[in-house]
């Protein structure tokens, strides 16, 4: 959806015959693969309708081989009928669930980010990490798509870097870089690593799934300042970055008929919902579990309620 995003500013004024140039050089790029398990699929996809995509984010490509293959960032994005505004719903990656069996797994209790990688990662991965989410939250996806976020680094530094505002100061773990209190300008490098942290924040986690949702809406802006399209040599470069570091499942809808649908879709219109829940020890295991099911936002999602439930719960939704 990010991807697909970064088209949708990019396509902001073109007529359609601009738009099936730009989409087909576009999906020209992307790797398509059966990404979604068969019983975590819509029968069909209705681009009229209210829309659910899974966002998978690794640091691996699907086909990459070796231990480290958890899931880094797990969104279910909710587009309402009438496309004019998505939810992205974060899905905590330490949320204890009951992982299916499936290639070659046995089946148990686990962390959610496990999924992918009791999968065996790539297209395997995703599959069992959507069969466990449909499991937990009774959803099916009209598409999913995986993001290779070291691939994205590129992208963020052809648009000029990112604005992100910094809430809390915090130092890196994985660099030992520190990003003080405001709003600065951060390459791919830098922005990619703030969003990872998530140790000596306030929130932990939350506050790490808010910063990457910050992120998305801040690549968006970068985009729409771009001014791309007067620059076709830069806009090649960065749908062939964005192409180059997507695989998506789009469930049979052609990716240009995706995109004509979601061109009214504004970067404002953007909101994150954090899923209710909280930290519990269990066995001296750190964990998430969901806060009365999750509050009732899974059934919103079914039922095409989350402008209602977001709305009553003001708590966990933030506007991006």
């Amino acid at each position: 959806m990010l991807g697909v995003g970064l088209v949708l500013v990019l396509l902001a004024g073109l007529a359609v015959a601009g738009i099936r140039t730009l989409s087909n050089r576009y999906e020209r790029t992307v790797t398509k693969e059966q990404l979604l398990d068969a019983d975590s699929r819509t029968d069909r996809t209705d681009l009229d309708g209210p829309l659910n995509y899974l966002l998978v984010g690794s640091d691996r490509r699907p086909g990459g081989s070796g231990p480290d293959q958890r899931s880094d960032t797990i969104l279910i994005v909710h587009v309402p009928a009438g496309q004019r505004e998505a939810y992205l719903v974060s899905i905590p990656r330490d949320l204890l669930v009951a992982i299916p069996a499936g290639n070659g797994f046995g089946g148990g209790q686990d962390k959610i980010n496990a999924a992918y990688e009791h999968g065996g990662g790539g297209q395997a991965g995703a599959q069992l990490l959507s069969a466990t989410l449909t499991r937990l939250t009774g959803i099916r996806f009209d598409g999913a798509a995986l993001i290779d976020f070291s691939g994205f680094r590129k992208v963020i530094d052809l648009l000029g870097g990112v604005q992100m505002c910094v809430d809390t100061e915090v130092r890196s773990i994985h660099t030992n870089r520190v990003f003080p209190v405001g709003c600065q300008q951060m390459d791919g490098a830098q922005a990619l690593d703030y969003v990872r942290q998530r140790y000596d924040l306030p929130g932990g986690d939350y506050d790490r799934q808010h910063h990457q949702q910050q992120l998305l809406r801040a690549m968006l802006d970068s985009a729409g300042r771009a001014d791309l399209r007067s620059n076709p040599i830069k806009l090649d470069q960065v749908l062939r970055a964005v192409g180059g570091s997507l695989t998506v499942d789009t469930n049979g809808v052609p990716l240009e008929d995706l995109l004509l649908a979601l061109r009214a879709l504004p970067p404002d219109g953007m909101r994150g919902v954090q899923v209710p829940s909280s930290p519990q020890t269990i066995d001296e295991v750190s964990y998430v579990v969901l806060d009365n099911g999750g509050n009732g936002l899974f059934e919103a999602v079914r039922g095409t309620r989350v402008p209602a439930w977001a709305q009553a719960n003001p708590r966990w939704v933030t506007r991006l």
